[in-house]
Formats: structure tokens, C-alpha cells, sequence
């Protein structure tokens, strides 16, 4: 008679599993809560301590590292000495194994956990016995996941037993699993300890959705989610309405809740192509979205809308005249709801923006290896680093006007230049090969709206050319990190036209 050993933590249809291996003559070993589960539904199962004759000690630590067990996990069939070893022992085979492990992620997420708390959720034994198993795949079925249980039964009616093809597929899928695991702990410990930069990285993703294709329609593509993701994150919305989310619409929806989450009054933010074309404020959502439909409402055709309080359906109104890919918020109304969703294909989706949060790492592709970085969040609104280095100092409502243009445009590709007022904004210069040329883009946009604004620039000018020509197009405010060698030459350009300066000391490139 064949063995099978289970010791699982998700129980998830593991009685129908162990029934139907019963079924088919596999005796069945397992352990503690498994093994009262399965006796419970009348499954006969034989314990761990009858295999190994040795007691379960130190609160479970010391179960199954055994020999009586990983020989029977191990033990090549195909291998004489490894049969005569096994015999010589008294090592019985074990053919099929289901396994999964202690909840150490679930654990991890709990906000008051303890370090004592999460090191107990650590598996020792369940790994081991996957390895073991998945590595013998010639010989033993393992099972990790209970969405595989189907698929074994069924071969197992078919044919007495599972195929090479599945056993090793489902041991590939262990070493996934097993790794994946490995690297949530490696994570957890590396921050506990306040370990910077190590000597290696292992990241950890799980599938979400297969995408129709990537950027372009010869690219395959799919999205996964950070395990540990929070509810302030695209993998985290939920979807209400329209068609699946593409490959760009999710790196466009990305890029918008990381604006949107720069405010905590009410916003508004345009996006297309990762790149803002409006973003407004106001006391209301819907003033906040009607400054920032008229701070580009040709651009915004076709493009992605997230606002930060609930869409009522004065904004769905407004919202229902234009072609959207997608609209988040943390809301709709119920009106919003059944209007928006006349419109077959646009997507609607439900963002938590009570739980946004700043910081964590960041992570870029790149030819043979992976850049790893600090998001650029940095609370820094009139900072005492932030100067007025011109005769001319800014007002009040400039110095508003430069605080929002600063939150803007470290979002804006660079070269970026960002020209508003305190409410919205009214030109944006992105991606350009020479600074200059996207201070002319933001200002053509602008128009006449120009006079009197704000300017903000999201690295210093290297000479005083942007100085001038904004200074002649009716810029009366800069804001800039400086650091050029020629900062002076700026400065005193700014004050030849009697425009207010505040340099901030703080750079924000966005490639």
C-alpha cells in the first residue's frame, strides 16, 4: 500500500482530498490539527510518532525531521542501494505528500505582531518535507497547493497513479512556493535587524492577472502583487466596472494614485502616458476636477481621472461627456455608479485613499540586473531648507502657488516644468532633451494664462535661459532645488525682472 503524508495549515477541501486517496489504497501519515480534522470526517490516518517512534517535542518544533520520514521522502526507487538502505532500516516509502505552511505572511500583516509572534510562524518542517519530496518528483507527487488536488485525483482514477509531466510540475511549483516563502521571512528579518543594502535581494511576487499583452500587441505580459502590498496600491483596487485593466492602463493608473496621494485636500489628477495633463484642487471634488479639466481638456481625452473623495454624480456628469480609459476613487454614488456604467468599456475602480502611504522601495529593470531605490517621498512644504534667494520675495498666495507646483512636477518626466497657480495647472513641459525646451512647452500651454504665475522646475537651470524666457512670458514665481554652478547667474536674471525665488535644496528626477 502506497503512503501519503499531510500535514496542512489551510485545510481548504483537504478532507475530500484525503478521502479520495483512501479511496484509491494510499494509507495517509499526518500531524496535530490535520490529523484531528481528517479522524473528525472518519479518515483513518496513522501519526507521525508511530513512523519516526519518537515524540513530538518543543512545542512542535521537532516533528517530522526524522529520518524514518525524509527517507521515505527521498529514497530513489529507481536505485538498488538506495532500496537496500531503506529496507536495512525499516524506511517505508512516502509517494504523495500535501503540505502547506504556517501563516508567516498573514502573520507579518497583522499591525501589532510581535517579533516573537512572527519567528514562531517561521515552518521549519513543512519546507523541508516539500524540498525533500519535490526533489524525489521521479518518484513522489507533492502537492502545495489545494487548487491541485483535483488533478491529482483525477490521475490517480485514471491511472492508478500521477505522470511524470504533473509530479514534476507540481515540484517546480513547490521550489516556487518554498522560495517565495523564503524571501517574505529573508525580508522580514533583513528590516528587523536594520540591515542596509545587502549582499542580495530576493523579491517575491504572486500572480494576479494574465494581460492580454504588454506595452504592444507583440508583447506578452503579466501583473503580479507584492504579497505585502497595502490597500493604497493599483494591485489593491477594486475593479467595479469595463473591461480588464492593459499592461499601460495599470502603469498609467500606477503613476496617477501616486500624485493623487500627494493631497489631502480634495484633487483631481489627469494622467496620460504617466504624465499629469491637469491636476486641480478645491474646496469640492467637483471644483477640484474642473480645474483640472481646464488645465488641459484636450489631453485628458482618452486619458486616466483619479479623484480623492467620492464621485457624486455632478462629477460623473462631466465625467460621462469624455472618452476616459479609467476613473478612480475611494467612492461612487450610487447615481455616479449607474451613469458611469452605461459606458461599456470604461474602467471604474475603488481605491482605499484613507490608508495612502508614503515611502518603501522602488524597483527598476534593467539589462542584467535590478535597480533597487527609496520612492521619492519627501515631506518638505516651506521646509526651513526652502529659501528665497531673490530681493523679490514671494506672496503668500506665490508661495501656495509654489507648493503646489512642487508636489507636481517631481511626477512630470524630466527635464520638467510645471506653470500653475495655487489652485491648478496650467502648463506642463515634460520629457524634454534640454530644460529650456520644456519651460517653452509648459509656458505655450499656459498662454496668456502665464502672467502672474507660478513656475517650478524639477532640477536646477544650468544657465539663466529659462529664467528669461519665463520672465518675459509673465512668470512671477520660481521654484527650483538649485545646485548649478551658474545658480547666480538665474538669480540674478530673476531679480533683473523683479521675479520671487525659492530654492529648495531638493532634487526630484523622474525617468
Amino acid at each position: 500500500m502506497k503512503r501519503a503524508l499531510i500535514s496542512v495549515s489551510d485545510k481548504t477541501n483537504i478532507v475530500e482530498f484525503a478521502q479520495s486517496l483512501i479511496q484509491n489504497d494510499v494509507e495517509i501519515i499526518s500531524t496535530g490539527g490535520t490529523k484531528k480534522v481528517l479522524e473528525e470526517a472518519g479518515i483513518p490516518t496513522i501519526s507521525i510518532e508511530e513512523v519516526t517512534d519518537f515524540p513530538e517535542m518543543m512545542d512542535g518544533r521537532v516533528k517530522t525531521l526524522h529520518p524514518l520520514i525524509h527517507g521515505g521522502l527521498l529514497g530513489r526507487r529507481d536505485l538498488e542501494s538506495h532500496m537496500q538502505a531503506m529496507e536495512t532500516h525499516e524506511i517505508k516509502p512516502i509517494d504523495y505528500v500535501c503540505v502547506n505552511l504556517y501563516p508567516f505572511k498573514e502573520t507579518i500583516k497583522k499591525a501589532d505582531v510581535t517579533a516573537e509572534e512572527a519567528i514562531e510562524q517561521i515552518d521549519i518542517g513543512g519546507p523541508s518535507m516539500l524540498r525533500s519530496a519535490a526533489k524525489n518528483f521521479a518518484s513522489v507527487t507533492v502537492v502545495v497547493d489545494a487548487k491541485d488536488y483535483a488533478k491529482v485525483i483525477e490521475e490517480l482514477k485514471a491511472n492508478g497513479e500521477t505522470s511524470l509531466e504533473t509530479r514534476q510540475g507540481l515540484a517546480a511549483k513547490v521550489f516556487r512556493h518554498t522560495a517565495s516563502y523564503d524571501a517574505l521571512i529573508a525580508d522580514y528579518l533583513t528590516d528587523l535587524s536594520n540591515v542596509k543594502d545587502p549582499e542580495s535581494v530576493t523579491v517575491t511576487y504572486n500572480k494576479k492577472q494574465s494581460l492580454r499583452y504588454g506595452e504592444n500587441s507583440h508583447q506578452s505580459a503579466v501583473f503580479y502583487e507584492d504579497p505585502m502590498a497595502g490597500p493604497f496600491s493599483i494591485a489593491k483596487a477594486k475593479q467595479l466596472h469595463g473591461k480588464e485593466l492593459s499592461y499601460n492602463n495599470i502603469k498609467d493608473a500606477d503613476a496617477a494614485i501616486r500624485m493623487a496621494r500627494e493631497f489631502t485636500e480634495p484633487v483631481a489628477v489627469a494622467v496620460k502616458h504617466m504624465n499629469p495633463c491637469g491636476i486641480g484642487i478645491g474646496e469640492t471634488i467637483e471644483d477640484a476636477f474642473d480645474r483640472a479639466y481646464e488645465a488641459d481638456s484636450i489631453s485628458i481625452f482618452g486619458g486616466i481621472v483619479v479623484l480623492n473623495r467620492e464621485v457624486s454624480l455632478e462629477v460623473a456628469e462631466k465625467l460621462h461627456k469624455i472618452f476616459l480609459e479609467i476613473v478612480i476613487a475611494p467612492s461612487f454614488s450610487e447615481e455616479a455608479m449607474s451613469l458611469l456604467s452605461t459606458k461599456k468599456n470604461i474602467r471604474l475602480l475603488e481605491l482605499d485613499f484613507s490608508q495612502a502611504t508614503s515611502g518603501g522601495k522602488e524597483l527598476v529593470s534593467v539589462l542584467g540586473g535590478l535597480l533597487v531605490q527609496d520612492q521619492d517621498w519627501i515631506e518638505e512644504a516651506n521646509k526651513p531648507e526652502w529659501k528665497v534667494v531673490t530681493k523679490t520675495q514671494p506672496t503668500d498666495e506665490q508661495m501656495k502657488a509654489l507648493a503646489f507646483n512642487w508636489k507636481v512636477v517631481k511626477h512630470v518626466k524630466s527635464n520638467a516644468i510645471v506653470v500653475g497657480n495655487s489652485e491648478r495647472t496650467l502648463g506642463i513641459g515634460a520629457g524634454q532633451m534640454n530644460r529650456v525646451g520644456a519651460v517653452k512647452i509648459a509656458i505655450e500651454q499656459a498662454g496668456d494664462l502665464a502672467k502672474g504665475a507660478a513656475l517650478a522646475s524639477d532640477a536646477f537651470f544650468p544657465m539663466d535661459d529659462s529664467v528669461a524666457y519665463a520672465a518675459e512670458h509673465g512668470i512671477k514665481a520660481i521654484i527650483q532645488p538649485g545646485g548649478s554652478i551658474k545658480d547666480q547667474e538665474s538669480i540674478d536674471k530673476a531679480d533683473e525682472y523683479g521675479i520671487a525665488m525659492v530654492v529648495t535644496s531638493t532634487r526630484h528626477f523622474r525617468h
